[in-house]
């Protein structure tokens, strides 16, 4: 595998307004399951739980 393989893009969106606020990356050799992170969300203006999307 190349250096970059093993790291992917993902998006993060809102699960209150379904928006997709965030880009971040992760390896997808550990973490094979979606991401889930408390995030701010500047729609709703407070932490939500934000969600991978594909």
């Amino acid at each position: 595998m190349a250096k970059n393989e093993k790291r992917i893009q993902v998006t993060l969106a809102c699960e209150d307004c379904k928006r997709r606020n965030y880009i971040t990356k992760k390896n997808k050799l550990n973490d094979r399951e979606r991401i889930e992170m408390k995030k701010f969300c500047r729609w709703d203006r407070k932490h939500t739980v934000h969600k991978e999307t594909r």
